[in-house]
């Protein structure tokens, strides 16, 4: 059973990253020319007239926030399409009648995510070393953060897809709840700016933890407590993974 898994898990993984590979125009390509504008309207054209944030240069400040909003919008973007893809091919009928375990299921697929997810965001990082020059300051929690981001939001868009009826049904959610939620995530401000009852209502976004606790990686300083993030994001994947495990067992979506 653990090598009838374990090849199960290299084949899902194995699709999973050619995929990504093999449409690099639409998987990789365009978000990190996205990301590209952002940097030079917001960073150069807007920040160049703007002061500095704790001691660094707005450019500085929203590039981890540039980072992390890309890792986000790909790790998401990848399963949901990928899984959906799958079920209107009916080929996710084949993993489901053989011995692989649903927990095998969610990290392949997952994989390719995650995969998708780093590869965009050493990306727009190699790309926003053209506008500022980064300084990393602890590169553990930059690695723990971009990884549990990535994975989270992995597990987010495997829900989205096993709950998907049609296509429109895959752009719902990151439309109307996962753009509104990342742009309010001091992605491009500090919240520390904001009234006090702004500041409360930011720190109910929980994508605001993982854009801070990110940024506190490269410049040393975070809107938010390092260590409650942290927490925020391990808590968060393991509610994820419980839910998917449990609607893969269960064939929620899946099973006609």
């Amino acid at each position: 059973m653990l090598i009838q898994n374990y090849i199960s898990f290299k084949t899902i993984v194995r699709k999973e990253v050619r995929r990504v590979f093999r449409i690099w125009m639409q998987t990789l390509l365009p978000p990190v020319i996205t990301m590209g504008l952002y940097l030079l309207i917001f960073g150069r054209f807007i920040g160049s007239q703007l002061r500095s944030i704790n001691g660094v240069s707005y450019m500085e400040f929203i590039i981890p926030g540039i980072i992390m909003m890309s890792v986000i919008t790909n790790s998401y973007a990848n399963v949901v399409s990928s899984f959906f893809s799958s079920k209107m091919q009916r080929n996710i009928e084949e993993i489901l009648i053989s011995s692989t375990s649903p927990v095998v299921t969610i990290l392949g697929f997952c994989f390719g995510g995650v995969v998708r997810g780093l590869l965009v965001g050493a990306m727009v990082t190699g790309f926003s070393l053209f506008f500022a020059k980064l300084h990393i300051y602890n590169i553990g929690i930059v690695f723990v953060f971009i990884f549990l981001t990535s994975a989270i939001f992995t597990l987010a868009g495997l829900i989205n897809g096993i709950f998907a009826k049609k296509p429109d049904d895959t752009s719902i959610i990151s439309t109307f709840v996962l753009t509104p939620l990342t742009y309010l995530s001091g992605v491009f401000y500090s919240i520390s700016l904001l009234p006090p009852f702004w500041q409360y209502v930011s720190k109910l976004n929980p994508i605001l933890y993982m854009v801070n606790g990110f940024r506190y990686g490269f410049l040393g300083f975070s809107d938010i407590n390092i260590v409650f993030g942290l927490s925020m994001l391990i808590l968060f994947t393991i509610i994820l993974f419980t839910i998917n495990l449990f609607l893969l067992k269960k064939g929620y979506g899946l099973k006609t």
